[in-house]
């Protein structure tokens, strides 16, 4: 049988990290490849006994179809804490609940991506995002990634070079890969730029509740005032990835479209979890249970840094991140990450080669990324102890 693919999937690569979480599923390899928060900040006690009231008290509406736009209650009570305590959403803003951040992007792609239209990405970024706006035949522009986020003269440079740009994808609070945080200057600069030019942001932000030191710094679309930004968060880090819940804040008239495309995708988010979620967020203290997480992943942190210091020295430096989830470390630039990966591979631990997370994948990068909300205290020492083995081994020393 001969299958013929669209061309949209049939270019597409799978997900990297996928394909290395495969190889951890072996119980023997340590893990610093996930993405995935720590089982230990599930509330799974709380969540039974919502459930429990669920199934046994009103299992006829959450076992039911939903409406589009996501459970109102849940809707309701999200809009207002993003409102009252980040002062994200405007009255011309509405709110729809997701499945898991994801389909924010892919949403987001699907209402203003046209074939070879052009979206401009930080380089490195996450591969989901961009596996998401590949899938959509766009035209793909790396920015570069400074210290205190995107490059402002080269993304104004690619602005007045690139057709068609539509979109401007961001990660500005503990990004991914990186960890790092877009200054406020840049976040200013950044809509200033995109008002000049005319181009829609996309403001993924699903760990910026997740900071460990240093000062908060505003969300993007806390200083939108024209309706540029579509705002993307997420339950997953900080109640649960397995429930596939996030959401989108924008401008009404983007969120009628966004709602028609996600009609055709999965009519609407997993209805029983919405109001799990609302459940939780009305019973229990949100913000207690999100500062024992940042307690326990700040400890974790420090546990990985305090590691690499002591196992790394001189071979490979290391940025210490305010928050978030992962550690980015880099080699010298004549290096390679990923071949790095394959060695530590051999010797039981798992971490993503940063070629993995550039808009062009096929370039080498001397980068490594690390996690270190998943892995135990044991395994931190011992992954770390086996990781410089293989430096050694791959630089020669």
């Amino acid at each position: 049988m001969n299958y013929n693919f669209s061309d949209r999937i049939n270019e597409l690569k799978p997900s990297a990290i996928r394909e290395i979480l495969k190889v951890t599923q072996n119980p023997s390899v340590i893990s610093f490849a996930a993405g995935n928060p720590s089982v230990e900040t599930f509330p799974a006690a709380e969540m039974a006994e919502i459930a429990q009231d669920l199934f046994t008290n009103r299992a006829g509406a959450a076992l039911q179809y939903g409406v589009t736009e996501g459970y109102t209650p849940l809707r309701e009570i999200t809009a207002a804490r993003l409102r009252d305590k980040y002062s994200i959403g405007s009255p011309n803003d509405d709110l729809i609940i997701v499945s898991g951040g994801q389909q924010g992007m892919d949403l987001s792609a699907k209402a203003f991506l046209n074939e070879n239209d052009t979206i401009i990405c930080e380089n490195p970024s996450f591969i989901g995002s961009l596996n998401c706006f590949r899938s959509y035949k766009a035209n793909l522009v790396g920015v570069p990634l400074q210290f205190d986020g995107m490059d402002m003269d080269k993304l104004e440079e690619t602005l007045k070079t690139e057709k068609n740009v539509k979109l401007i994808y961001v990660i500005p609070t503990f990004q991914n890969p990186t960890g790092r945080v877009m200054s406020l200057e840049k976040r200013k600069k950044l809509l200033e730029l995109a008002s000049r030019y005319d181009v829609m942001i996309i403001e993924d932000n699903p760990y910026f509740e997740l900071r460990y030191s240093g000062e908060y710094v505003p969300a993007i679309k806390s200083l939108d005032t024209e309706g540029r930004v579509i705002y993307v968060g997420s339950y997953s880090k900080i109640l649960s990835p397995g429930i596939r819940l996030g959401f989108v804040c924008a401008p009404k008239v983007v969120m009628g479209k966004l709602v028609v495309g996600k009609q055709v995708t999965d009519v609407h988010t997993n209805l029983f979890f919405q109001m799990l979620a609302h459940d939780f967020l009305s019973r229990y203290n949100l913000e207690e249970h999100i500062e024992k997480i940042r307690a326990l992943y700040r400890s974790k942190r420090d546990a990985m840094i305090s590691a690499m210091e002591k196992s790394f020295g001189e071979m490979m430096n290391f940025e210490k991140p305010d928050g978030g989830l992962f550690i980015w470390c880099g080699l010298p630039e004549e290096y390679d990450g990923a071949e790095l990966c394959k060695i530590s591979g051999q010797k039981g631990v798992a971490a993503v080669p940063g070629s993995s997370f550039l808009v062009n994948d096929r370039d080498v990068s001397p980068y490594v990324r690390f996690n270190f909300s998943l892995p135990t205290y044991e395994q931190i020492d011992k992954g770390i102890s086996l990781f410089a083995d293989a430096l050694r081994e791959y630089l020669g020393r």
